[in-house]
């Protein structure tokens, strides 16, 4: 896989916007986040209505409140007895709106935290996962996997979260809100104004601050992704690294990226959580305004101190669905980081796959037919390219670095598609074909060796579900794996992984050859299959693959010459076009450019 930078790869796919798409883009974001959680709007409206019976606990408590100290008020200008009988049950009724209160508040939280927020995390990541399946092989070339996961894991994490901020912004803060001033109107007009006045000023002012973090907030989650790419990077090359000691200059380089992203995420944090201190130097203002205003309506205009004590409570009161509607605005901002990052990708060209079918069994027969490719439009690499294998031949493919040799390999496999030309599997163009059904005719060994977290057994059966334990031993026999894996501690129940040391780079690679074999493809890809092996075990290989080999179309890319001197056809490549083809023999007599890359190897 192409080592890309993060960054690199992340500009190619978002392009720089002016401010004023900036401010679009943005506005779309919220948009399609809203749309993102309308499958979950069953759960969202019962945490609606929780929200609901929470406002009004929240505005009978101060009532209750009010009419106690009246009655304290009352009693205390005419005390009489029987005082603690006339409070207790507005006292009882006080306690038990206060529990009803703290038990729909975490009746909410949990809804929204182990509920909604896990479905709609679950399926974004499920979406993810899938589109990625439909993704061409070139966006999984040009993008480090750390971003990818970084996208899968935090960043629709915090999206996930969005769906708290946006019930608590909608629903239980701007609607408490509403609630409380007009019962403040209710209560006391004049002492209202005040309070209602200051209130816009702190949403203001959040929203700017919000707005403010949210370009820091932008910056944050694509350095997390860069960082996570890096990481992934450096653990998967350990042994070079080391090797190199390039251990302070990855150090460093790590640094630089974490020093940004902390940069950006202070900034950002900054931002958000001045927002608190905002609203509560506003509340404070309309507190004292309320209280001193509330003080002179009691001495000279016989309002009852209990009305006062009310409104004083609602004032305060009013603070708490501020600062959530203050909170909320500041995460959806910092949130919309993470979900351009998803939608960005969810909205990624897809490859278009046909459905056609192989008809019967492949022949073999393989044609290049005026095929142009290139990865980058602005430098061709094959041109005019124009071959005809026949079935059952053993095709070489030999040319310099960068000659095109494994990209015959990748338009084979349409792991890439070709630009202009065809290529034929049996007289069919394989662009007819679905991918999975064309790619079900090869079977491929790789210089790069994979093996996943599993035993033996199950690394050579991937892909050959119904394939019983006497089978595998079969192929393993025939490529020379059987007598190293039975001297393993639990013989081909031995768990290995592409990480193991239980097996050598030699012993992986047979075990991908035996793999192979064992899919029993009628055309062969071998691309540097034997640059891991040793001579000795590189001519058990050529013996086992002339052997099982017998009958089927086989591609063998290779820089090692002396591996495909026994090729039925040898193609030289060399600038993406066929210069050279014919045996190995004839071509040496030709004393062409095979024969300059032949005496290259064994001049000496």
């Amino acid at each position: 896989m192409s080592s890309v930078e993060p960054k690199e790869a992340v500009e190619a796919t978002e392009p720089t916007e002016t401010k004023k798409e900036k401010s679009r883009l943005i506005d779309d974001t919220f948009r399609r986040l809203l749309r993102e959680i309308r499958p979950l709007r069953g759960w969202i409206l019962l945490s609606a209505l929780l929200c609901l019976l929470l406002i009004g606990c929240a505005v009978a408590a101060p009532e209750l409140m009010g009419e106690l100290v009246d009655k304290l008020y009352s009693w205390s200008k005419n005390p009489t007895p029987g005082l603690a009988r006339s409070l207790l049950p507005g006292v009882g009724l006080l306690f038990g709106v206060y529990a009803l209160r703290a038990s729909l508040s975490y009746g909410n939280s949990f809804l929204l935290n182990n509920i909604v927020t896990r479905y709609f995390t679950a399926g974004l990541r499920i979406r993810l996962s899938e589109k990625l399946r439909r993704l061409p092989v070139s966006y999984m070339d040009q993008t480090p996997t750390g971003d990818i996961i970084d996208r899968m894991q935090d960043d629709v994490g915090s999206m996930a979260d969005t769906i708290y901020g946006i019930v608590e912004i909608l629903l239980t803060g701007f609607l408490q809100m509403t609630v409380i001033a007009v019962i403040l109107f209710h209560t006391d007009w004049r002492m209202a104004i005040p309070v209602v006045l200051l209130s816009p000023l702190s949403v203001f002012l959040s929203a700017k601050m919000a707005t403010l973090g949210e370009k820091h907030w932008d910056k944050h989650f694509n350095l997390g992704g860069e960082l996570t790419a890096l990481a992934e990077e450096a653990y998967t090359n350990y042994p070079t690294t080391k090797a190199f000691c390039q251990e302070e200059a990855l150090q460093a380089k790590y640094d630089e990226l974490s020093e940004r992203h902390q940069r950006n995420g202070i900034f950002g944090n900054f931002l958000s959580s001045i927002v608190q201190p905002v609203i509560v130097f506003v509340d404070a203002l309309a507190y004292v305004a309320v209280a001193v205003l509330g003080g002179w309506l009691i001495l000279h205009r016989g309002v009852p101190i209990g009305t006062v004590v009310t409104v004083i409570l609602f004032a305060r009161q009013l603070s708490e669905p501020l600062e959530r509607v203050a909170f909320g605005l500041s995460f959806i901002q910092q949130v919309k980081g993470a979900a351009k990052r998803v939608f960005t990708l969810l909205d990624l060209p897809e490859e278009v796959d046909p459905a056609g079918k192989v008809e019967g069994k492949t022949a073999g027969t393989v044609a290049f037919e005026h095929v142009d490719f290139s990865y980058d439009p602005k430098k061709p690499l094959i041109r005019d390219l124009n071959m005809a294998v026949k079935p059952g031949q053993k095709v070489a493919i030999v040319g310099p670095t960068g000659a095109g040799k494994t990209t015959i390999v990748n338009l084979l496999m349409r792991f890439y598609d070709i630009q202009s030309g065809r290529i034929l599997v049996d007289g069919r163009d394989v662009s007819e074909l679905s991918r999975s059904e064309n790619r079900r005719q090869f079977a491929m060994v790789l210089q790069d060796t994979w093996l996943f977290k599993g035993s033996v057994a199950e690394n050579v059966g991937y892909g050959c579900p119904n394939v019983t334990r006497e089978e595998i031993e079969r192929v393993c026999d025939q490529a020379y794996c059987d007598h190293f894996i039975r001297r393993l501690p639990q013989g081909y129940d031995t768990v290995i992984s592409e990480d193991s040391t239980a097996v050598s780079s030699g012993q992986k690679q047979l075990l991908t050859i035996a793999r192979a074999m064992l899919a029993d493809r009628p055309i062969l890809i071998l691309d540097e299959a034997t640059s891991n092996v040793d001579t000795r075990t590189e001519l058990l290989i050529q013996k086992a693959m002339d052997r099982l080999m017998g009958g089927r179309t086989c591609f063998v890319i290779a820089h090692r010459l002396s591996t495909i001197v026994d090729a039925d056809l040898i193609l030289v490549l060399r600038d993406g076009r066929i210069v050279e083809q014919g045996t190995h023999k004839s071509l040496l007599n030709q004393k062409g450019f095979y024969a300059e890359l032949f005496q290259s190897q064994y001049a000496i």
